[in-house]
């Protein structure tokens, strides 16, 4: 934005020569000139619209067809505004040739406009067209037809949820197929296998079926007795273990028939002499088989192979009743069990699931980092600003356009006396608190006299409410700034060191201040946040990437 400081006499050349330039404008819209024998000249089709209608702006070129032109680019016609730029016709005439650009241009806002020269270059030689007034008026509303009404004040809009169901819909999604893997491996009840079936039965039924396929095998049609005897034994050895509690397994042959006999003399078991003999006989058999390479004929060990069955059904038939007692054990026995196997499928589930989340973890810290991660999963109030929906909207009069991650909340301010001698109005409009994680806020002020703003005293003003605030060590710097349209203004930035009212540790804050304005009235944006917060920076690197103001009242 430029300020424009004239003396009277100069402001007196400047009237005079706007009449001309007008004068000249309602006779004849086409200006020339020529320098080193190349003429450049402009037009504009009117000079007065309403708002929102467009000017043709025209340029004319004519030069050398070897000279190299540059015509004005982007929006230098400010205050007002390019809509597009077309080239129109090249027209060649000998060594000489005619280049046309037409620019549309209009304006949103009431008033008298000057177009400045633009500069066109020949060569890198530079041109200048000369300067156009315009007026553009308002919309005229007859207020006989259309019934007026009051403006209506800001309304609450309830805060976007979508973002963070979409979040929530997709940890659901993951736990639950998290969950449905660990119940079809661990919790679910499988199939049982033939060998879970058969070990699953009573120990005097899985010795009767085991000895039933041993009898089908094919280890004596194959000449392998010792692996028949193994077997043998073992079932007989594991049933009294399991049936008669009696360590039959790790046992000798001969101890083994030493307790069992001590169990008939005690009466806990009720076998006759010629059975223990008998059962005596084949384990001493089998030990041949297997230590001495003892090799009995076929029917001898299928006839042992009976015997064996013979006594399985006598010591089952010899064993006393169990008692109500021996009954609740054991049935609290398979209880405790059965709570065992579940515990056990519960710990490998629970181990499993916490494997999978420390992998998921580890695998996001690797790809997006700790920070994003832990601001991701518990939460960071910058972040949540930053990631949702933004606010676009015009504040005060003159406007200031910005866009901001929420909406800025108008705010009453009591001006002293004094002040409100010199201050027509002033709208101020903010989000958060200078004290906060992140502030925005905006000003507009229009002045009862067209004079040039303060920017001195305003930002004297703004840093001198941060002392009052807490905040000390303020370094402040300055330099020009551009709005998206190219208006200049004043930007004051620094740091200061903050104490936080809740844990009263002191931590480093920065601003960014930036100041526009001209004849009768001034802008101003005040934006603060912690330093290091990254999500911080690139909420305000993108409004100010937004920022634009309006220069004319």
């Amino acid at each position: 934005m430029q300020v424009e400081i004239l003396k009277p006499e100069a402001k007196h050349l400047a009237s005079l020569l706007k009449r001309v330039v007008l004068f000249c404008l309602l006779i004849s819209p086409l200006v020339g000139f020529s320098q080193n024998e190349s003429k450049v000249s402009s037009e504009i089709d009117t000079t007065a619209i309403k708002i929102g209608e467009q000017i043709q702006y025209k340029i004319t070129v004519e030069t050398d067809s070897l000279n190299v032109v540059h015509f004005p680019e982007g929006q230098t016609f400010s205050p007002l505004e390019t809509v597009e730029a077309i080239m129109m016709d090249t027209v060649k005439n000998k060594n000489k040739v005619i280049l046309q650009k037409v620019y549309a241009l209009t304006q949103f806002d009431s008033g008298a406009y000057t177009i400045p020269s633009q500069r066109i270059a020949i060569n890198e030689q530079p041109f200048f067209t000369d300067s156009f007034q315009v007026k553009v008026a308002d919309v005229v509303v007859d207020t006989t037809k259309q019934k007026m009404f009051d403006i209506k004040p800001l309304i609450e809009v309830e805060k976007s949820y979508a973002k963070i169901w979409k979040i929530l819909l997709w940890i659901v999604i993951g736990l639950i197929i998290i969950g449905g893997l660990v119940y079809w491996f661990f919790l679910r009840k499988k199939p049982l296998t033939e060998e879970e079936k058969v070990a699953l039965l009573p120990p005097y039924d899985r010795a009767l079926l085991e000895l039933k396929k041993l009898e089908n095998s094919k280890y004596l049609i194959q000449d392998e007795y010792k692996k028949y005897y193994s077997e043998l034994t073992d079932i007989v050895r594991s049933y009294l273990e399991e049936d008669v509690h009696v360590s039959a397994l790790e046992s000798t042959t001969g101890q083994l028939i030493a307790k069992l006999e001590m169990l008939k003399d005690a009466g806990e078991l009720k076998l006759d002499d010629e059975t223990l003999t008998q059962f005596q006989n084949i384990l001493q058999t089998a030990d041949l088989v297997k230590f001495a390479k003892s090799k009995p004929s076929t029917s001898i060990a299928e006839q042992d192979r009976k015997l064996v069955e013979q006594i399985v059904v006598k010591t089952h038939d010899a064993l006393p009743e169990p008692t109500e007692e021996e009954l609740l054990q054991t049935e609290e026995y398979l209880e405790e069990l059965a709570k065992k196997k579940q515990r056990k499928k519960i710990y490998w589930a629970a181990a499993i699931f916490v494997g999978v989340l420390f992998l998921g973890t580890g695998l996001s810290i690797a790809y997006y980092g700790f920070k994003e991660v832990r601001d991701s999963v518990f939460g960071h109030p910058t972040k949540e600003l930053l990631e949702g929906e933004w606010i676009s909207s015009s504040y005060g009069y003159p406007p200031i356009e910005i866009e901001t991650p929420d909406v800025l909340i108008r705010q009453e301010v009591d001006l002293p006396a004094e002040t409100q001698e010199l201050i027509k109005e002033l709208q101020t409009f903010s989000y958060g608190s200078y004290v906060g994680v992140f502030s925005v806020a905006t000003s507009s002020v229009t002045y009862k006299e067209e004079t040039d703003p303060n920017f001195d005293a305003a930002i004297t003003n703004t840093l001198g409410a941060f002392e009052s605030l807490g905040v000390k060590n303020i370094i402040t710097k300055q330099e020009e700034f551009a709005t998206k349209s190219g208006v200049k203004g004043l930007k004051t930035y620094g740091t200061g060191n903050l104490k936080s009212p809740v844990s009263n540790e002191s931590k480093k804050a920065k601003y960014a201040i930036l100041s526009f304005g001209g004849k009768g009235f001034m802008q101003q944006i005040v934006i603060t946040w912690e330093d290091g917060d990254d999500y911080a920076e690139k909420i305000v690197s993108r409004i100010l990437s937004t920022l634009d103001v309006k220069t004319q009242t």
